[in-house]
């Protein structure tokens, strides 16, 4: 067996799905392993490891952190190849971000739309630490005509429409790619990051759909064309049908959007005085205000609670007086700094992606 054919045997799929089922997380699929977190666990600041939801296209590889190298090469003066020790003593820091895949919320669309079938739960907020991706890409040197960044993970596998085998590939404009404050991330919720979620490095791209942070990272090339893989080009692309033509567009910036994790649907309470609290996010700018309406009512202010968040999700809550009648339908829309305002409807697209529908949840009074 080779060292790089060493590298990819796949990890114990029947072992990761029942690590998810114990932590309580809703699955759809054990190979690939798919599965989300139930909005009532996804409050506090961080989410826990063992409750970050789950999304893969292939198995799950299955690497040797001393056998594992990172390659950098393409348009670059010094093509690089980085150990994980080596990686790690670059200097590193830490960001908290959101990481949320582009089709949560999928199941709200009507007409249905392709693909995993997402609840609200395929979101999650953790505190990443790694290697900034510019210092890396400096420490190569980037040559005239550079335009975009491709990531290549260890994982690969068949996907719709041939028999032929690839890698999970991604890229970044090189704007993006040295201006996002993306991370090599070996580190999460200041713990070795987990096979599940990419060990021992994967790219985290704060405010850009989960697909853009690679996980199980091995290459990194530049290059002066505009990438063509399929999970760029073809599957994460918006496809909309617009005066009677398909308009398509890749996915990116995480549309804003707010959850309620307390109380949870079907919850029975007493009546009087009632705690709404949730988070909420955006992926183009800070949160600037969350609203909660209570039985259609209007719409009332929430506090922000906890720490100002930048990259991360916002903690929000709301104490209001519960009223008269045996059910309470409770909703909650959020709005970034740059006015974005969650939608009641958002626009239907094939794939079903940026589906953030605002979130309501009805419990019963007694």
């Amino acid at each position: 067996m080779t060292s790089s054919e060493a590298l990819t045997q796949l990890a114990d799929p029947a072992q990761g799905w029942r690590q998810a089922v114990l932590a309580g997380l809703v699955g759809h699929s054990a190979e690939p392993l798919n599965c989300e977190t139930p909005p009532p666990l996804l409050g506090g600041a961080v989410t826990p490891a063992g409750r970050f939801f789950r999304r893969n296209h292939f198995p799950i590889p299955d690497l040797d952190a001393a056998a594992w190298r990172l390659e950098v090469n393409g348009l670059v003066r010094r093509p690089v190849t980085l150990s994980l020790d080596e990686l790690k003593s670059a200097g590193c820091e830490s960001v908290t971000a959101v990481l949320e895949c582009a089709g949560n919320g999928r199941t709200r669309f009507s007409p249905p739309a392709a693909g995993e079938p997402w609840g609200l739960g395929a979101v999650g907020n953790a505190r990443w630490t790694g290697v900034p991706l510019a210092d890396v890409l400096d420490k190569a040197g980037l040559l005239p005509g550079a335009r975009e960044v491709i990531f290549r993970g260890a994982d690969s596998g068949t996907v719709e429409g041939s028999a032929e085998t690839i890698a999970f590939e991604r890229s970044l404009d090189l704007s993006r790619a040295l201006g996002s404050g993306a991370l090599l991330a070996f580190a999460m919720n200041d713990e070795p990051l987990p096979v599940r979620h990419g060990f021992p490095v994967r790219l985290v791209v704060p405010g850009q759909y989960a697909v853009a942070s690679v996980k199980w990272l091995t290459g990194i090339t530049v290059t002066g064309q505009r990438f063509g893989g399929f999970f760029q080009a073809s599957h994460y692309v918006y496809e909309w049908q617009r005066g009677g033509a398909v308009v398509r567009e890749p996915v990116g910036a995480i549309a804003v959007r707010a959850l309620i994790t307390a109380p949870a649907a079907g919850d029975e309470l007493t009546r009087g005085r009632l705690r709404v609290s949730g988070v909420a996010w955006s992926g183009a700018a800070p949160v600037h205000r969350v609203e909660v309406s209570l039985n259609g009512g209007r719409w009332r202010a929430a506090d922000l609670a906890g720490e100002r968040a930048s990259r991360g999700w916002q903690q929000w809550e709301l104490q209001a007086q519960t009223g008269a009648g045996a059910q309470l339908a409770i909703r909650v829309r959020a709005t970034d700094r740059l006015g974005r305002t969650q939608p009641g409807q958002p626009e239907w697209n094939r794939r079903g992606y940026g589906g953030n529908f605002i979130h309501e949840v009805t419990v019963r009074l007694r």
